[in-house]
């Protein structure tokens, strides 16, 4: 009767039905990080330029954030470090990545590795 329980259990860890516990190792995806440029202009003297690493799907905003002190008011930047929108004047903030305009405000703007973010103060004319 032994050999038979012996032959059985031999058996059924080759089909790998039964196997002796053994440690495992499962390794957790880790998030990327990606890198930023980001420069800030008020009309068009540069005020300021940072190259900042964020996880992976960050937007414009959280890489802002982490740069400088920002207000915002519904996903669109009002200051950043004191520099003021000014609704009477019409001067606003707008922001560029990679040279091209975006059409979302920066709270849903996801970034890239390698990406440059641009941030202008300046009047709107239109």
């Amino acid at each position: 009767m032994k050999k038979i329980t012996a032959f059985l259990l031999s058996l059924l860890m080759l089909l790998g039905v039964f196997a002796p516990a053994t440690a495992t190792t499962v390794q957790a995806k880790s998030s990327e990080n990606i890198k930023a440029t980001y420069t800030l202009k008020k009309n068009k003297k540069k005020i300021a330029k940072k190259t900042i690493t964020l996880k992976e799907n960050a937007t414009v905003t959280d890489g802002l954030k982490k740069g400088w002190k920002v207000n915002d008011k519904g996903g669109f930047i009002t200051a950043i470090d004191g520099h003021k929108q000014n609704n009477k004047k019409k001067i606003y903030w707008t922001f560029t990545v990679n040279g091209k305009q975006v059409n979302v405000s920066a709270d849903k703007k996801k970034l890239h590795n390698k990406d440059k973010v641009v941030f202008k103060l300046s009047k709107y004319n239109g």
